[in-house]
């Protein structure tokens, strides 16, 4: 009988919420911003927001937080859409806050009517400087006592778009002294003469992210609004929006976000990255982005058994990636098929088998499949690929692969002995000569010899060949927010290889991009969206141990 696991400190809050019968229903939502592709610390806050409602009932909705039309694009709604789905996760209603820019229009005007906000026409750099330290308590504006008449005339005319932007601003009315610079008169509409990506050219005033986050929340009646730690100083104004309108009390509540190591996740370093080409687009496997994690060969269960062990916490605290590699390859290890792929070749000819001949060996596709994984068929010739790692001229002490006189075992196949090399005008080993021993068929093996080695390789007549892409961490430093300098500069020159003429069993040409392999002795791989029937792609997922070297 497995341990029980403890509740984390969100979910003491909602079955306290739900047992003392404070909600009835538990709504929770995932508000994105569609000004970018969602990353790893983003399926932190899906997993929990929609695991949340999957435990204890109740629904989740997606809720895109589309306040500034500069920064968002159709493309980011559709692919932060593709993510959760991929996640496995289901919203109940996909809605905007553009839905509720009437309604958030009308709340301002009714914190206006109440004397709870006015039209300040102070630049951007004026109010600054009245706002104080925070030691220091702030000044009034010039324009904070207007009246309520002539901010309701101002306010029309910043809507109906007689004012340039940043002309004017609307602001809160609460107190220049408070201690949390957020109270103090925060703008809560501003003037933006931009397209938006939904209303078009509708409104040429949007508000503010504090402004119509929470109130959106009340709209939707949403019962637990889940952030990360930074909102902590925002909750203040949170509840003071919703207290002074009189609406739906949403309650937010905050947890630690993920930090990891070895990569940045800023929406604006990534972009960043993406428009000077440091990477291929959002979906690079290098990328923190769950659609490059995907690219790369990631399942969704590896991402939700990573952010279920990671736990949800109030302190922050620095995740090594490790964790994540070591999900990816528990999930892999039980569900990828084993194949055999050569990387660095170099030809084995086998002299005493008949030239021209083959014969088909039987492979088992998974033995830690629960399953059994089952069988296919393997062609065998007289001339193979064999890694160029595999044979050693003058072999190291505990060497048990070829050299020669050495006996190694094929994978599948024979017991083959090295009785001869070639080597190049540049002394380079162009070809391994070797004879085998017909009776020492895998599965069937009636020779008595002993090897302590075994190699995998692919027939020379029947290979396909293929370009692997090997990726390695994006940066060098496990912490380049952290270090001096520019954080691009610590990117990794080594997070990609690519090997262009690799064999591959034949198996592995009508691979799919949904499947996900095991190459005997060299990592986890999956097909990328890049291949062609003429060119097959494969991305490196993960290597089959953590081979990551920390810089000194």
């Amino acid at each position: 009988m497995s341990e029980e696991k403890s509740l984390n400190f969100i979910e003491e809050i909602v079955e306290n919420d739900l047992n003392s019968g404070k909600y009835k229903t538990l709504v929770t939502r995932f508000p994105p911003e569609p000004n970018g592709y969602l990353h790893i610390g983003h399926a932190k806050a899906i997993c929990l927001n929609f695991g949340l409602t999957q435990k204890y009932g109740g629904y989740t909705n997606l809720r895109f937080d589309d306040t500034n039309p500069v920064t968002e694009k159709t493309e980011y709604v559709n692919s932060q859409q593709e993510d959760i789905k991929w996640l496995g996760f289901t919203w109940k209603n996909e809605l905007y806050a553009s839905n509720y820019f009437d309604e958030l229009y009308a709340f301002a005007v009714k914190l206006i009517e109440k004397g709870l906000a006015y039209v300040d026409e102070s630049s951007a750099d004026e109010i600054a400087a009245l706002k104080g330290t925070p030691t220091e308590p702030g000044k009034d504006s010039p324009y904070r006592n207007r009246s309520m008449e002539e901010n309701l005339d101002l306010f029309t005319r910043m809507k109906n778009g007689e004012f340039g932007d940043g002309a004017y601003t609307l602001r809160a009315k609460i107190d220049m002294t408070s201690p949390n610079m957020l109270m103090r008169d925060p703008i809560i509409y501003r003037i933006k003469h931009a397209e938006h990506h939904r209303t078009g050219n509708k409104w040429c005033i949007y508000p503010m992210y504090d402004f119509a986050h929470g109130q959106s929340d009340s709209i939707e009646n949403i019962t637990h609004s889940i952030c990360t730690l930074e909102y902590v100083s925002h909750r203040e104004l949170y509840d003071w929006f919703i207290e002074k309108l009189e609406i739906f009390p949403s309650k937010q509540y905050e947890f630690a976000r993920l930090n990891l190591t070895s990569t940045v996740m800023s929406k604006r370093k990534l972009l960043q990255l993406v428009n000077e080409n440091l990477v291929n687009g959002w979906d690079d496997p290098r990328m923190p982005t769950i659609s490059g994690l995907r690219r790369r060969g990631f399942t969704p269960k590896s991402v939700r058994e990573f952010c279920e062990r990671i736990g949800i916490a109030k302190r922050e605290n620095l995740i090594e990636l490790s964790l994540l590699e070591f999900c990816i390859r528990e999930d892999l290890n039980k569900s990828a098929n084993r194949v055999m792929a050569v990387l660095d070749p170099i030809k084995l000819v086998i002299t005493n088998y008949p030239e021209g001949q083959s014969e088909d060996l039987i492979g088992e596709n998974n033995p830690e499949a629960e399953d059994g994984g089952g069988t296919r068929i393997i062609p065998f010739s007289n001339e193979l690929w064999i890694e160029r790692e595999d044979f050693m001229e003058v072999p190291a002490k505990k060497w048990f692969r070829l050299a020669p006189g050495a006996m190694v075992r094929l994978k599948f196949a024979y017991i083959v002995k090295c009785e001869d090399f070639v080597k190049d005008e540049n002394g380079q080993v162009t070809e391994i000569r070797c004879t085998y021993f017909p009776d020492s068929k895998s599965g069937n093996d009636t020779s008595g010899i002993n090897v302590k080695g075994t190699i995998h390789w692919v027939s020379a007549a029947h290979a396909k060949t293929a370009e692997i892409r090997l990726y390695d961490r994006l940066f060098t430093s496990e912490t380049p927010d952290a270090e001096e300098g520019d954080f691009k500069d610590y990117l990794n020159p080594e997070s990609l290889t690519v090997l262009p003429n690799a064999y591959i069993e034949p198996a592995l040409a009508t691979a799919d991009l949904d499947s996900r392999y095991q190459f005997i002795r060299k990592g986890y791989f999956c097909l990328d969206k890049d291949s062609t029937a003429e060119k097959l792609v494969f991305n490196r997922t993960v290597t089959l141990k953590d081979t990551f070297k920390k810089p000194n």
